[in-house]
């Protein structure tokens, strides 16, 4: 049998997922990190936007819009009790008009501020739709990487997070492999995954997460040469504590057909390799703890390039 490279088993972008920065897991995999981020922020119509009452209340759901775009739960609606809120406002800065938003704790505390592009004056008090639109677009990868780094931020502060030990991680095993690949998949895994950020434990009690394999094999063409081949799909399953799906890895390829109906050898120990990186990738965005804590608690973060305003329709 020929050994499969290792660039053959594609860690494809596509299939793998993980949740947006911010986004709600639920309570038990929140209490993961001991922070749980926002249910819900709310997005009030802001009363001091340079805005007629109607453009004011459309900047506010565009916002919302735009933000649901990041995975943030937002709403336009008027802060609840127990909400994060969205505060937001406009300035007038030689003839250029700056959106300003402000992360808003329960209790009404500045938690972070941020800055939008500028937009022109008359453009602004037009109170277009593509303009406001637009200003909301540009604003929304700006508040998810504040909340992120205020998330972040809580989590560094907190020293049972997990960005203070590593994620105890329970693998079921493979199942669904031909072969030996069940075995040699699963001992590969196990000996790649174990890093200082991730230990893997024989048991699901009090598992972070639990990681399960399935592989499966099915036929496919004859092959250019008249050689028939089978098509592989390796997929590698991430589940928090409350058996939430976190992410999957999926890994596919064409081979030989039956060439992995005995040993694996190489070809699991690539296989695993590649899967250990792309799990570890899936928990350290699911759990929050790669990302980076704001440079200074209230500090406006980094902001990405500006979009500049669209202008108005004839």
């Amino acid at each position: 049998m020929a050994a499969l490279p290792l660039a053959a088993l594609l860690l494809l972008g596509g299939c793998l997922s993980m949740p947006g920065p911010f986004s709600n897991p639920g309570r038990d995999a929140s209490a993961l990190a001991h922070n749980a981020p926002p249910s819900r922020l709310d997005i009030p119509t802001p009363t001091e936007s340079l805005l007629p009452e109607a453009g004011a209340r459309q900047w506010a759901w565009n916002t919302a819009t735009a933000l649901l775009g990041q995975t943030i739960p937002a709403m336009a609606q008027p802060t609840r009790p127990g909400d994060w809120w969205l505060s937001m406002r406009a300035e007038l800065r030689d003839g250029q008009v700056v959106p300003i938003y402000q992360v808003m704790t329960p209790k009404n505390q500045v938690r972070a501020t941020q800055e939008g592009a500028p937009v022109p004056a008359a453009l602004w008090s037009g109170a277009q739709e593509p303009v406001l639109s637009a200003a909301a677009q540009d604003a929304a990868p700006r508040i998810a990487s504040v909340l992120t780094g205020i998330q972040a931020d809580d989590m560094e502060k907190d020293p049972h997070s997990l960005k203070h030990r590593a994620a105890r991680v329970y693998f079921s095993g493979v199942s669904g492999a031909p072969g030996d690949g069940n075995t040699a998949l699963a001992q590969a895994f196990a000996a790649s995954f174990r890093d200082g950020a991730d230990t893997i434990q024989n048991s699901a009690e009090n598992a972070d997460f639990t990681v399960t394999c399935t592989v499966k094999i099915t036929d496919g063409p004859a092959g250019t040469t008249g050689h028939p081949q089978q098509h592989i799909e390796i997929v590698w399953r991430v589940q928090d504590k409350a058996g939430k799906e976190a992410g999957a890895a999926t890994q596919l390829h064409d081979i030989a057909a039956h060439s992995l109906d005995g040993y694996w050898g190489d070809v699991a120990v690539a296989a695993a390799q590649e899967a250990a990186g792309g799990v570890r990738q899936i928990i350290g965005r699911y759990s929050g703890r790669d990302n980076a804590p704001l440079p200074t608690a209230g500090a406006p973060a980094a902001t990405p390039a500006a979009t500049p305003a669209p202008a108005p329709p004839a």
